[in-house]
């Protein structure tokens, strides 16, 4: 098992100094700097580290449910498009993912031009091929309210579009440097991909005029644009996005 060293902190907290990376040849090396980020995720305890120059994320799981063989895959197939960081290393006994750590700042408020960057990366992973069972959305949800049973009824008039979707992208796993790449791939899997579009019009809470310009970018000049299933995956989006902070408040 991988071993992990600890240090008392000030006010109890117990800060996790370094771990034992040496049984993993490719981190054979001197490791510096490691350090548990500012910002936390839900799903994962997070850390940075120097080796040989180079600066790598430990992700620690928190969440041991999720298909971890299935996100270190999806992460490197956009890696290959340059969407995301190269995950390196997947240690399910120890549970634990190291990969590249990526530089840059999140945004809450998008502008023309990230609409338009973003549209196209939506554009890019929705077209990469991967043999997987697709999402359930229905099966997410422990009751269906009646908006909720009416906004699977929309969806249900109109013909799936399964592609490989992030599903999760809330500001925090989308990172803008000189380009975007996404980060946290534990939730992809196939879904339609008005699911990740009505994530976008949700999170950053987009004006009628900012979506419209954010659809035409995404779709083709030949494709229709079908608004009420994009309105009816927005219903199931910020249900299953409620679900999920009652069950994981904020502490």
């Amino acid at each position: 098992m991988l071993s992990w060293h600890f240090m008392d902190m000030p006010l109890g907290v117990r800060h996790i100094v370094k771990p034992d990376l040496s049984k993993y040849p490719y981190f054979s090396g001197l490791i510096s700097n490691f350090s548990l980020l500012p910002t936390q995720g839900f799903c994962n305890d997070n850390y940075s580290f120097s080796m040989d120059g180079q600066k790598y994320l430990l992700r620690k799981f928190k969440v041991h449910d999720l298909n971890r063989k299935l996100e270190f895959k999806i992460q490197n197939l956009a890696y290959a498009q340059n969407l995301a960081a190269k995950a390196i290393l997947l240690d399910e006994e120890n549970g634990l993912m190291i990969c590249e750590y990526l530089e840059g700042h999140h945004k809450n408020l998008l502008a023309q031009d990230d609409l338009h960057k973003l549209a196209n990366l939506l554009q890019q992973l929705h077209s990469i091929q991967i043999d997987s069972e697709a999402l359930k959305l229905e099966d997410q949800f422990h009751s269906h309210s009646e908006e909720i049973r009416e906004a699977f009824n929309i969806i249900n008039d109109y013909q799936v579009e399964n592609v490989l979707c992030h599903n999760d992208l809330n500001p925090k796993n989308i990172l803008f440097s000189e380009g975007i790449k996404l980060i946290d791939w534990e939730y992809a899997a196939l879904n339609d991909r008005y699911f990740d579009l009505s994530a976008v019009c949700v999170e950053f809470k987009l004006s009628s005029e900012e979506e419209q310009f954010f659809l035409q970018n995404y779709f083709n000049s030949d494709e229709i644009i079908y608004i009420e299933k994009l309105n009816a995956y927005k219903i199931i989006y910020s249900a299953l996005c409620k679900q999920w902070f009652e069950e994981h408040p904020v502490k």
